[in-house]
């Protein structure tokens, strides 16, 4: 198979959010076949008609798009395949690799109680196997894949090592129902070798399917595809992450304002680690990602590093590619799109807003002086830096900043003369500024406000303040 160019997949089911644990498979299935020129594709598996939704399909369109992950082609959808389905269970049927059988639910039922009273395996085993076709009944019936009966089945994993199952475990899995819709094992098997996929990549609960969907790939004689079956993801209690521990669908993090470079980097580290690396680019995942990373066990969330990286990711991010998700970020909580100017303030504060914020909401709280318009209405813990006294101070300082040129250190200079002549640290005075430029304690420096203002608006500020 080396020769072969690399085709992987990622296949979810449209019956509800995309969970985060399909994003990370989808991830790593993205960075494996980009790394090597290969292809990365995209099958919705909509073949639960009761459960699957329109909605739900569109949720993992907008999480991979969100996530940055590219597929090649057009999505596929499993529903529309299933003639081709159907046609691969009447071939297996006519070679002989599978047969029909009668057994109604009760016959099996019936089977599985008296097997279970007398201590034996409940594995059905169809008396239809190897029944004369003339014995036919006129009467519904399923197609059964014919699955060995003795000797072993050897799943070659690329993660889990190779991983033994005895044939006398495995049933003849049912491949096509009595009503002519295929099984989700046919379907998957016949999607994937149609699709040319050559690494199937996905959660550790599928390693029992893999021992099963190879009886298909073998009936038809197909070549195998390479296995990874990667551990799945706990919370941080060590049990299967589900709603009890946060979010767990893609939407909900886009919606809290992570970024999408550090939640890619995030997951990648799930289950998967290069050395001691932590933070790290795409380019890097893509040159460093393969299966002798991954590990065995489950990986557990942490949110904690999840909100380190994404700092780290916005610190580092380009300023007009980060205005660009913040307003993508702004869209997608429907919040009020900038302006122009408060979009022009942005790219110019960009620089100073950007270290230590670890999701768009931190950033837009911190960036508050720009997004807002005189006349500031301070809040509750900065006007108390407003006494009459500051007051006068910044009544003082404001005919000074008119003559200043505006640049970091005419400006420190003044306002460090100001503290001095009221026999003052420059520190005490940066409260009474604070409030005055962005009405919050919390902002970047006062000398970043200023310039990002501008010399206008700054000393507008500061009149409205002294008055």
């Amino acid at each position: 198979m080396s020769n072969t160019p690399v085709v992987t997949r990622i296949a979810p089911s449209p019956t509800g959010y995309m969970h985060i644990g399909t994003a990370r498979t989808a991830l790593f299935s993205w960075l494996y076949a980009r790394a090597r020129g290969g292809r990365f594709l995209l099958r919705i598996e909509d073949t639960d008609r009761e459960r699957s939704t329109p909605e739900a399909t569109d949720a993992i369109l907008k999480g991979m798009d969100w996530l940055g992950l590219d597929y090649d082609g057009e999505a596929i959808s499993q529903f529309a395949r299933a003639d081709r389905h159907r046609e691969v269970a009447e071939e297996m049927l006519e070679k002989g690799d599978a047969y029909k059988c009668f057994s109604t639910q009760d016959e099996i039922q019936a089977f599985r109680d008296a097997a279970k009273a007398e201590g034996k395996s409940t594995l059905f085993r169809s008396p239809w196997r190897d029944a004369d076709p003339s014995t036919h009944p006129d009467a519904p019936y399923v197609i059964r894949v014919k699955a060995p009966l003795d000797g072993e089945t050897v799943i070659d994993d690329q993660v889990q090592g190779k991983v033994t199952i005895k044939n006398n475990q495995l049933d003849d899995m049912i491949v096509l129902r009595s009503d002519g819709t295929p099984t989700y094992m046919l379907a998957v098997v016949v999607d994937d070798h149609d699709m040319g996929v050559t690494h199937v990549i996905r959660g550790d609960d599928h390693l029992n399917n893999a021992a099963r969907q190879m009886l298909v790939y073998n009936a038809m004689g197909w070549p195998l595809p390479v296995y990874a079956h990667i551990p799945l993801i706990f919370g941080p209690d060590g049990k299967k992450l589900s709603k009890r521990h946060g979010a767990t669908g893609v939407e909900e993090y886009q919606m809290m304002g992570y970024p999408a470079a550090g939640m890619r980097n995030y997951l990648a580290r799930l289950g998967w680690s290069h050395g001691d690396d932590e933070f790290f680019t795409d380019a890097q995942a893509m040159e460093w990602f393969d299966f002798d990373g991954c590990g065995k066990s489950p990986s557990r969330f942490d949110f904690k590093k999840l909100e380190n990286l994404c700092g780290q990711h916005i610190a580092a991010m380009d300023d007009a590619a980060l205005l660009q998700e913040l307003e993508a970020f702004l869209a997608a909580t429907d919040a009020k799109p900038l302006t122009d100017a408060q979009r022009d303030g942005m790219a110019r504060g960009m620089y100073c807003l950007k270290e230590r914020a670890k999701t768009f909401p931190e950033l837009i709280e911190k960036a508050h002086f720009i997004l807002t318009d005189r006349p500031i209405t301070p809040d509750e813990k900065s006007a108390k830096n407003l006494d009459t006294v500051s007051r006068g101070i910044l009544n003082e300082l404001t005919p000074q900043l008119q003559n200043a040129s505006w640049d970091r250190d005419a400006l420190e200079g003044i306002v460090a003369q100001t503290a001095e002549a009221h026999d003052t640290k420059l520190g005490k005075l940066a409260g009474p500024l604070r409030a005055a430029l962005a009405g919050r304690s919390v902002t970047p420096s006062v000398f970043d406000m200023m310039l990002v203002l501008g010399k206008d608006e700054t000393i507008s500020r500061l009149q409205d303040a002294a008055a």
